[in-house]
């Protein structure tokens, strides 16, 4: 299908991480990108805000519209997906990238945060897709992409923290649902999910910096999201696809190009078994 030139691709959770470089690497085909997030004034330790990444977008030679979203508001989505629609004329691409983290234990988790990783992973991913799909229908090549892992039901997966894999699965869940319920009407609804550990604010904060220096940059997840993209989307629905698998079948042999520590052992993500 090309590239993604004049396109508009709404993207939740897109001021920093993986958001943001999907974010450019759609800007480099010339797309309008939404950028989404509750992020709109530097943050005095999170790098990046909605508008920062607007900017980066136009000088990469996308279109750009910085929306602030705090993704657990049902009326707010659906006013985000309006406003975007009305700004560009439609909808291509969803990507339903925002998501929250607690790798903690069953009795270490309250409340609060169970509703947090429900609300921002489950609920947001529904409910933008909800509101997407009435303009993805009207698209040419209509596209959601949803950044969560293939339905690996092993009971390793989810011990260690039952609450954050519920919520992740749920992700999965909608897709392998929307996929079938839209596949006549042409709307292609996959899910990426990376092999290694990406080099991301989360992992910055939840793990240790051995991790970090063992993760590849949100580079990757990028280029794999762009694949997804162009392809058509009546031929490239269903999918549960991990970024190194993807890439490597499209032909990319070099893999320490996006290395954050060039020849070190990689840390593996969750929810895969070794290839």
């Amino acid at each position: 299908m090309g590239d993604l030139r004049g396109k508009t691709v709404f993207i939740t959770g897109s001021s920093r991480g993986i958001g943001r470089e999907i974010a450019l690497r759609c800007a480099r085909d010339g797309a309008n990108v939404v950028i989404t997030g509750k992020t709109a004034e530097a943050h005095a330790k999170l790098p990046g805000t909605i508008h920062s990444v607007a900017a980066e977008v136009e000088q990469t030679g996308g279109k750009a519209l910085a929306i602030q979203l705090d993704v657990r508001e049902e009326a707010a989505i659906k006013a985000a997906v309006d406003m975007a629609a009305q700004h560009f004329g439609g909808i291509d691409v969803l990507v339903n990238n925002a998501s929250a983290i607690s790798l903690t234990p069953t009795l270490e988790t309250p409340a609060r945060r169970l509703d947090l990783m429900w609300d921002v992973n489950m609920r947001a991913t529904f409910l933008a897709s909800q509101a997407c799909i009435p303009y993805l229908l009207k698209a040419a090549n209509p596209h959601i992409l949803t950044m969560s892992p293939p339905l690996n039901m092993e009971a390793k997966w989810f011990a260690p923290h039952v609450a954050y894999s519920i919520s992740k699965y749920g992700m999965s869940l909608c897709a392998h649902g929307m996929a079938l319920e839209f596949a006549k009407e042409g709307i292609a609804v996959n899910c990426l999910w990376p092999r290694t550990v990406i080099a991301t604010a989360a992992i910055e904060f939840n793990f240790p910096p051995a991790i970090m220096r063992a993760s590849r940059y949100p580079a990757i997840v990028a280029d794999a999201a762009h694949l997804i993209l162009t392809r058509n989307s009546r031929e490239c629905t269903g999918n549960f696809f991990v970024d190194e698998e993807l890439l490597r079948a499209s032909g990319v042999t070099d893999f320490e190009q996006y290395a954050v520590t060039p020849g070190t052992s990689l840390f593996e993500d969750f929810f895969l078994n070794k290839p």
